[in-house]
């Protein structure tokens, strides 16, 4: 029996996509949630022949109203939702989801953490001038982006590059390697455990 995946989403959605097409063990795509109803992750979705709904997020706009997103938890809980994939989600999950989803609530970010948390990290990376950046896939805790890690990818930064260049080349190995933490995590390979720091 498949297990049902809702990915929450902002913007473009390409992670979105890479996960609906990817190979994730028992899990499948079931519905795409956004805050943004001029999200392209919309369009890709009707594409896809993917459920999707915009949800009003709160009058907030890096986080959750408390009451949105306890309606955001209740939605996917009574949907039968078994994990829940953030894809691009340009909000600071604290309250009601990560209660309900703990452990079973995934981010990906564009660099090898615990390296560059938080906003632009391939810029941040491409500024501090490293020679290797990346991408991680982990748990999301209660941090910003401090969460058990899954899996992750290191992508070399060349000489020609740009912080744009760099951007592009992480999110080629994000569609990569989401797909097979979130089939990690269904094979029981990956499992949330509270990190000490």
């Amino acid at each position: 029996m498949e297990s049902k995946i809702a990915v929450l989403a902002s913007g473009a959605g390409s992670n979105f996509k890479a996960l609906a097409l990817g190979d994730t063990g028992e899990g499948k795509v079931d519905i795409l949630l956004t805050d943004n109803e001029n999200a392209g992750a919309l369009n890709l979705a009707r594409e896809l022949g993917i459920e999707s709904r915009y949800m009003y997020p709160g009058k907030f706009r890096t986080k959750f109203g408390i009451k949105e997103e306890e309606i955001w938890a209740q939605y996917l809980l009574n949907r039968g939702v078994e994990l829940v994939c953030l894809a691009g989600l340009m909000r600071i999950i604290k309250g009601p989801l990560l209660d309900a989803f703990q452990g079973r609530l995934l981010n990906i970010h564009p660099s090898l953490l615990p390296s560059f948390p938080g906003l632009d990290a391939q810029g941040q990376a491409f500024n501090y001038a490293v020679k290797v950046a990346g991408c991680t896939v982990h748990y999301v805790d209660s941090g910003t982006d401090t969460g058990p890690i899954i899996l992750q990818e290191a992508v070399p930064v060349l000489a020609t590059d740009n912080r744009d260049s760099l951007a592009a080349r992480i999110l080629e190995k994000e569609h990569i390697i989401y797909a097979e933490a979130v089939k990690s995590h269904f094979q029981g390979r990956a499992v949330y455990s509270k990190v000490v720091r």
